[in-house]
């Protein structure tokens, strides 16, 4: 795994071109998820750290 870009909103490389995909962004103490397609509208997902570590190591995402 990359080590994350504090403050920097990036797509995943695994989204490639799709049009389901999320932006996640890191800071210090908590991860941020939004909907590509809503930027500046919808809303933010704030997950703390610890939050975010867990989900990653549960492996859920792989599925």
């Amino acid at each position: 795994m990359r080590t994350p870009s504090f403050g920097t909103w990036y797509k995943s490389s695994r989204s490639e071109s799709g049009t389901a995909c999320v932006e996640v962004r890191h800071e210090l103490d908590a991860t941020l998820v939004r909907d590509t397609k809503d930027v500046g509208l919808g809303p933010i997902l704030e997950f703390p750290a610890a939050t975010w570590a867990a989900f990653l190591d549960s492996g859920i995402w792989q599925r």
